[in-house]
């Protein structure tokens, strides 16, 4: 970092500049495999912004690198230099044409926000690559991104209308077409003359070496440079990664979305088969081609139970096909030829789009799903986006899936058939000695084996730094001297994003996960599923960024504070990229590094990721583990000794709940309390019961009936017990004999939250041997708070170990799994009953909220289920430094929906965070599902 660079920066009024260890981290890669620390990251507020910043960079021979979402899979979007973030305030659609069908956005507009902006018009921008959640439009114009519906609407390429852009020279400049489509330019007339005389040169190899089939995206697209094709600079830019000139605007051409689409799934043998007919199925007209194969799959059904994968046709390869169109007797009479035609060994014609929705989400999830290969080990980028003729596309791979073999190596290749392309992850061995070379040594077979196919490196990703060093292997060496002269005619100090398709860096320079060190210290949690290496469980994250989009309307949780600041360095990916720096780099050197715990502090530790993310990074864990290594024989900040221990106070304020709860309300002591717990002012004091649960039940008559245990957390307990008395009587009315075990049980969540390792442990330890009794019994252990079942369904096993621990896990279950498997029984009514429904986030993690969206589907309730995270999170949102994060989550789905509620509304709320949360900001209280129930008993009574 130059503090030069920063105070020219500053002087030139750019004010949003972040230059501290855990952002330049969070940087220092995209959703490649390489690492490259920038000096600083800029967020250009406007146009302005990036002319400044052009013009430091330029006077102090500064790299400069433009990035979108940071979605690039080769490495296109990090650099040495400045990185360009386009995404946090130049993001919005200005103008949406419905007369021309056009739209006008700027460089870091979200494709979803573009779509949503369309809709209302009927229309869409065609391209939809599998990251639209998340991905921007000057992303996918720098990589010139196609998508699942190439096919039906093209390349971004042939979607961008004209360009507004700034040379490095600072040069505005504007591209488009005149009323007759033909190209125009207004400013960077030195620039366009020099690349008239230039293409002038090489007529010849620019009109044979390009444009050879439509996938063909490695390189300059110079062919649009071709007289005939009138100078089209919009042509050229789109592609070129970055490397020529900063967009800053983009006009895209808008397309209307079909009436209708059909998906046909087609079944066949094996991938390279499936492959054979795509000639065939072009000629059905289809909008999208797509292949996945039994390996992704298997994958998906063991990551998300079999219920994640609706039943498929017989074979091991599937193809999605969509046909689309207005009519749907047309639709339906092609879709039926199609699938009679295909030689297909099964087929299935899904007309419903919400059934469809699950397969096409396969398909979007296949980069995340594919980060762990066959092999179990993990699966990296750097070859995943070749492409060759659809023709050729059945012995490609065959012939990659021997090249793989022969190489020692296992994947799961998936992608766009129809068009050529294939995307694959592999396990190279980059951890181990020799593993770069051999990554090396697969990349230029590779290589030749695609260019012997006559297709293209990159089908649709780009080159970046993965594959722009093998150019030479596809392209003569004329059109490797043109494409330096474009480059030059542009960026003739090469600052544009060096090292990139012209005077390259080595393929296998700068490897992230080939630097990594192996972590010596004996860890806390297992990381079973990586074999007990923190490494490989921090570098499950492969950058594809899922954890940028908003997908709380879908009822997903990740990642709740990157949509509450949007600062990159507090996602999900972000914050494995400083976790990774303390493995790979020298920013985050060890467990107590300042970077790593500011990128941490704002998680909520609310597990969205271990779900939502297809990879499976579980970063509630990482941050306990960090936090317990951290601090370990060091004094932890006070709320870990308040709120990290709350169980152990509850205990003994229950004994006198009265006088806890006048010492707590009266404010003097409340400030001083609060203040001493490291709690936020503004937050409450949950009141003590008056009578705690166990006390409540020792008193009770048992009740006939099979024998079950409730697991009776601190919380319920201590301050909702009237919780545990309706579980009693919901389970007794479903012909249960609740019991509990004779000593108070914790699950030791508190600790765990905070880092508190050691001791959660001990606790832990101690539970499951007061219930293993009951598990020896065969009694099925019910949980009523969530978070505390998710401890005992998840991180039990990962912090013992031990046989013991596994079958109480196995035995655990929630209230609404117990009622699902219990023969003959009916809930009861809840007809007119409304209900706006807040999962707990450790519940739809962990659990899963299925079975208790279809219990109150059977009762007959309105049911709105928000998604999200309710920001409150246990200790998080009551530490002071973290209210206004909090809040913001809040807003995000919880409030708003209450807000609209009606006064007779019923909010649902399992979590006790949840409850605390809607009562602190909204005043409204919530009820758990056992407390609904037995309302709707007694009403029946």
């Amino acid at each position: 970092m130059s503090d030069e660079l920063i105070d020219r920066l500053a002087r030139a009024g750019v004010v949003d500049v972040l230059t501290d260890d855990a952002h330049r981290s969070a940087y220092a890669s995209d959703a490649s495999l390489y690492r490259v620390v920038p000096r600083a990251v800029v967020r250009p507020r406007g146009d302005e912004d990036v002319a400044a910043t052009l013009e430091v960079c330029r006077a102090l021979g500064v790299p400069i690198t433009a990035r979108g979402a940071g979605t690039s899979v080769a490495g296109n979007a990090i650099g040495r230099g400045v990185v360009l973030d386009f995404s946090r305030h130049m993001d919005k659609v200005l103008e949406v044409d419905p007369g021309t069908r056009t739209a006008r956005v700027q460089a870091g507009a979200v494709h979803a926000t573009l779509q949503a902006a369309a809709r209302p018009h009927a229309l869409r921008f065609g391209p939809d690559p599998s990251t639209h959640t998340r991905c921007t439009i000057g992303g996918m114009i720098g990589n010139n991104s196609c998508g699942s519906r190439t096919l039906g609407y093209g390349r971004t390429s042939d979607n961008v209308v004209g360009l507004d852009a700034l040379t490095i020279d600072g040069e505005r400049f504007s591209t488009g077409r005149d009323e007759r489509g033909r190209p125009t330019l207004e400013g960077a007339k030195a620039i366009a003359d020099t690349l008239q005389a230039v293409v002038g040169g090489h007529l010849a190899v620019a009109r044979t070496e390009f444009a050879t089939f439509p996938r063909q995206v490695s390189g300059y697209a110079v062919e649009h440079l071709l007289p005939e094709r009138g100078l089209d600079l919009t042509g050229l830019l789109v592609g070129s990664e970055g490397t020529l000139a900063v967009v800053t605007e983009a006009t895209v051409r808008l397309v209307a979305d079909p009436e209708h689409r059909l998906l046909v799934v087609l079944g066949y043998p094996d991938f390279g088969t499936a492959g054979d007919v795509v000639p065939t199925i072009l000629g059905f007209d289809p909008t999208a081609c797509e292949g996945i194969d039994s390996r992704i799959v298997e994958v998906v059904r063991s990551r998300r139970g079999p219920g994640a994968v609706p039943p498929l046709p017989g074979g091991t390869a599937w193809l999605f096909v969509e046909i689309a169109g207005d009519d749907l007797d047309e639709c339906r009479e092609r879709a039926g030829r199609l699938a009679a035609q295909a030689g297909a060994l099964d087929a299935l014609v899904v007309e419903d789009t919400a059934k469809a929705a699950p397969l096409w989400r396969i398909r979007e999830d296949g980069a995340g799903l594919a980060g762990r290969a066959p092999s179990g080990r993990p699966a990296h980028a750097g070859w995943e986006d070749a492409a060759v003729p659809p023709a050729r596309i059945g012995d490609y791979l065959r012939d990659f899936d021997a090249l793989v073999e022969r190489h020692g190596l296992s994947a799961m290749p998936y992608g766009h058939l129809g068009d050529g392309c294939v995307h694959v992850r592999l396990d190279y061995p980059l951890d181990r000695p020799g593993g770069t070379a051999k990554f090396r040594a697969f990349l230029e077979d590779a290589a030749d084996l695609v260019v012997g196919y006559g297709g293209s490196l990159s089908g649709e990703h780009g080159d970046g730094r993965a594959r722009s060093e093998l150019l030479p292997r596809m392209y003569s060496a004329e059109a490797m001297d043109l494409f330096r002269a474009v480059k030059h005619a542009f960026d003739p100090g090469n600052l544009l994003n060096p090292g990139v398709l012209v005077d390259p860096d080595p393929v296998d320079a700068d490897v992230r996960v080939a630097a990594g060190r192996p972590v010596k210290q004996p860890l806390a949690f297992g990381y079973h599923a990586d074999h007990g290496d923190f490494n490989q469980a921090v570098h499950r994250c492969t950058g594809v960024g899922k954890c940028r989009a908003d997908t709380t309307v879908l009822g997903g949780v990740m990642c709740p504070s990157f949509l509450a600041t949007r600062n990159e360095k507090d996602s999900t990916r972000g914050r494995a990229r400083v976790l990774q720096e303390m493995l790979d780099g020298d920013l985050a050197p060890d467990w107590r590094a300042p970077a790593l715990h500011d990128a941490l502090d704002l998680c909520l530790s609310c597990k969205g990721c271990a779900s939502d993310c297809p990879t499976g990074i579980d970063m509630a864990a990482y941050k306990a583990e960090v936090l317990h290594q951290g601090y370990k024989g060091r004094v932890r900040p006070r709320s870990h000794y308040s709120l990290g221990r709350l169980p152990m106070w509850s205990r003994l304020a229950s004994r006198l709940p009265r006088v806890a709860n006048a010492l707590t309300s009266a404010p003097g002591l409340r400030n001083l309390a609060l203040f001493t717990a490291g709690v936020d002012a503004r937050r409450s004091i949950p009141k003590f019961a008056p009578q705690t649960f166990r006390r409540w039940f020792r008193g009770r008559a048992v009740a006939p009936g099979t024998p079950v245990l409730l697991f009776v957390d601190s919380f319920t307990d201590h301050f909702a017990p009237g919780i545990a008395q309706a579980a009693v009587e919901v389970l007794t009315a479903a012909g249960y004999a609740p019991e509990l075990t004779s000593e108070s049980a914790c699950c030791g969540l508190t600790w765990i939250s905070t880092g508190q390792l050691d001791a959660a442990k001990r606790i832990l330890g101690s539970t499951v041997q007061k219930l293993t009794d009951a598990v020896e019994r065969g009694v099925p252990i019910v949980g009523l708070e969530p978070s505390c079942t998710g401890v005992l369904r998840s991180d039990l096993v990962e912090l013992l170990d031990t046989d013991a621990a596994r079958k109480v896990s196995a035995a655990t279950v929630t209230v609404a799994e117990l009622l699902a498997r219990t023969p003959g029984w009916t809930p009861p009514s809840l007809e007119g009953v409304t209900v706006v429904a807040q999962p707990h986030c450790h519940h739809h993690a962990v659990m899963g909220w299925e079975a208790d969206a279809k219990l109150l589907k059977q009762t007959g309730a309105t049911v709105r289920r928000l998604g999200g995270c309710c920001g409150l999170a246990g200790n998080f949102g009551v530490e002071r430094g973290h209210y206004e994060v909090s809040v913001a989550v809040a807003e995000q789905q919880l409030l708003p929906a209450l807000e609209q509620a009606g006064p007779d509304d019923v909010f649902l709320a399992d979590g006790f965070s949840c409850r605390t949360q809607a009562a602190d900001l909204a005043d409204r209280p919530g009820k758990h599902l056992v407390e609904l129930l037995a309302d709707a008993l007694r009403r029946k009574a």
